[in-house]
């Protein structure tokens, strides 16, 4: 039986780290985010939802976070293993690459190049050299990225021709304005490049919060699976960022009735319901006496 994946979700403890994007969080968003959030509280959801495995990725800038990120994925067996944060500007990055990679639950890294003011960030010589110990490593690398980065993007993508990349969040668009272009051709480039794969994660939350309805992501996630194929695309809950607008239920939901008019068969589903994710980040499948023990 093929293994049910969620490729996006996250782990944190303020009192470890206090992630400066939650600094601004107040009233109900306060309460939602800026607490702990840990393996206990997502298990029973993932035994609900029939999810045998989670990917977690890192949600602060920090070498120690990806530490914790790592031992929970080796203390929790739905975890299948970490996404974590390297300064891709450091003169060591490639040691501290070679060292994590010595961890069988680290599968890749992410920079939180969302939040860097500087679109061209990604252009410059240290980050490119960064870039190139990715691709020679073979070395899965998650695009944390707005719109406006796209063609930054392409740009590295044009240059390193053989990096595993995934775009996180469908790069993120406008959906509670409803804007379809630029991002829709940007995406059409990007998924031109057979090695990079997308996210079909963190769209509620790009949302109008209060008022969103599937109907309003069905164009953006019917775009990117015409554009990358089911083979390329994954499903990712980003919970529990996305509690911010809805329930893990109705994230899932969401993806499942976008996916309706589509019309794919089983095989189709699979893959991005699991498959993709799995191809991906090379994962293993679990043992028939382990699966589904959370």
């Amino acid at each position: 039986m093929a293994m049910r994946i969620d490729a996006h979700q996250h782990f944190w403890d303020p009192a470890r780290n206090r992630y400066g994007w939650m600094s601004g969080l107040k009233g109900e968003a306060a309460r939602r985010l800026d607490r702990p959030v840990l393996p206990a509280e997502l298990a029973p959801i993932l035994a609900h939802h029939r999810i045998d495995k989670t990917l977690l990725v890192q949600a602060a800038p920090s070498e120690a976070e990806g530490d914790f990120l790592l031992s929970l994925a080796e203390q929790h067996e739905f975890i299948a293993g970490a996404v974590v944060w390297l300064d891709l500007e450091s003169v060591s990055f490639e040691g501290k690459l070679d060292a994590l990679r010595a961890n069988p639950k680290f599968l890749g890294i992410r920079p939180m190049i969302q939040d860097i003011e500087d679109p061209g960030w990604m252009l410059g010589p240290n980050v490119k050299r960064a870039f190139a110990a990715l691709e020679e490593r073979g070395v899965c690398f998650d695009f944390l990225i707005k719109p406006h980065q796209l063609p930054a993007t392409l740009e590295i993508l044009d240059e390193f021709s053989e990096l595993r990349a995934v775009v996180d969040h469908l790069a993120k668009p406008n959906i509670a304005a409803r804007e379809l272009a630029p991002w829709d051709s940007f995406m059409e480039r990007v998924a031109a490049h057979a090695n990079v794969y997308c996210k079909l994660s963190g769209m509620i939350t790009e949302a109008d919060h209060a008022h969103w309805s599937p109907k309003d992501l069905a164009p953006y996630i019917q775009h990117v699976v015409g554009c990358f194929g089911p083979e390329r695309c994954m499903f990712g809950s980003d919970w529990p960022v996305c509690t911010l607008a809805g329930s893990y239920e109705q994230v899932l939901s969401a993806l499942e009735q976008a996916l309706v008019p589509l019309e794919l068969g089983a095989a189709s589903r699979q893959r991005i319901f699991g498959g993709s994710a799995e191809a991906f980040y090379r994962l293993q499948a679990p043992s028939p006496s382990r699966r589904g023990a959370l």
